[in-house]
């Protein structure tokens, strides 16, 4: 897998030329309407991590790919891409429209936004980034859009806060898409175990030479770098997940692994050693328990 797609990689995949930066505190921020560039380019985009976030609304119909999992999008979706995710999208007919925008994780820092991107629920990896839209929440998609596109061509000084406070309406309305269970704020211990764990494990994702290896494989290795009991951990993650710490751990790992048996030419071996199996046929094992398939079927 390659590397993260950056900002300039970026306006070359769409033969534009980068903007000049206003100031360079700002970060980076643009918008785009998908009809121009579908019509100028293929439409389809690589499957990779990019170096920044990325809010879509779709307007079409397209099969998007988000980590492992793949979604057909028939009419619209809106979608929160963030860098610690590879995705894409590949619309499947010629009425493509909607609109986009990219920004770099220093556009909406804490001090001047007020907010945590990584913390954020439509952004955190595992949580669910593409939401299906009503007519009505489309209009409001396109009202929020069509002011940042009409803020972004103003000379006024400080159209810069107007538009990032127009980009955090649009995650708010995303979020407020997620059922409200997945909005609520860790308080509790339990809560805070739980997010402290799920932080280590996808920290360590995604793998992208194959000589990288996974540095946590067991309960007790996250145990002892929460510096908690592997029991209490196990306890923990059972009451808030309905999952053992063991059974989360080969969930992501399954997860990555069908990530990299599908999108690189890595053999089984260089897979197995990645993801911390010694020995391939461990890894196959556990591919084929929780996919009834060996990962070279999986492959095919």
């Amino acid at each position: 897998m390659s590397k993260a797609t950056t900002v300039s990689e970026f306006y070359k995949e769409i033969d534009q030329l980068i903007p000049e930066p206003v100031q360079k505190e700002i970060g980076h921020f643009n918008l785009f309407k998908t009809a121009e560039l579908y019509r100028s380019k293929s439409g389809s985009m690589p499957y990779n991590r990019r170096s920044y976030y990325k809010i879509s609304l779709i307007l079409g119909k397209n099969r998007a790919e988000y980590a492992d999992q793949v979604i057909d999008i028939e009419h619209n979706a809106l979608l929160f891409a963030t860098p610690l995710i590879p995705y894409n999208y590949e619309p499947l007919d010629e009425n493509q429209a909607g609109f986009f925008c990219i920004f770099s994780e220093d556009f909406l820092t804490q001090d001047n936004s007020g907010i945590r991107l990584k913390e954020l629920p439509v952004f955190k990896p595992g949580g669910s980034p593409i939401f299906f839209l009503t007519d009505a929440q489309i209009a409001e998609v396109k009202v929020l859009f069509d002011k940042m596109f009409r803020e972004i061509e103003s000379d006024y000084a400080y159209k810069y806060d107007l538009l990032r406070n127009y980009v955090i309406e649009l995650i708010h309305f995303g979020q407020k898409l997620q059922p409200a269970t997945s909005l609520f704020t860790e308080t509790n211990a339990y809560n805070r175990v739980s997010s402290l764990f799920i932080e280590l494990l996808e920290r360590q994702f995604p793998i992208e030479p194959p000589h990288q290896k996974l540095a946590f494989r067991s309960a007790k290795d996250y145990a002892d770098q929460l510096s908690i009991h592997v029991n209490y951990l196990n306890k923990v993650l059972k009451e808030i997940t309905g999952k053992t710490t063991t059974e989360l751990i080969s969930d992501r790992i399954v997860k990555e692994s069908k990530i990299l048996l599908k999108h690189t030419d890595w053999n089984v071996s260089e897979i197995a050693y990645s993801l911390g199996f010694e020995e391939p046929s461990h890894f196959n094992n556990l591919f084929k328990k929780h996919t009834s398939l060996s990962p070279r079927a999986f492959r095919v």
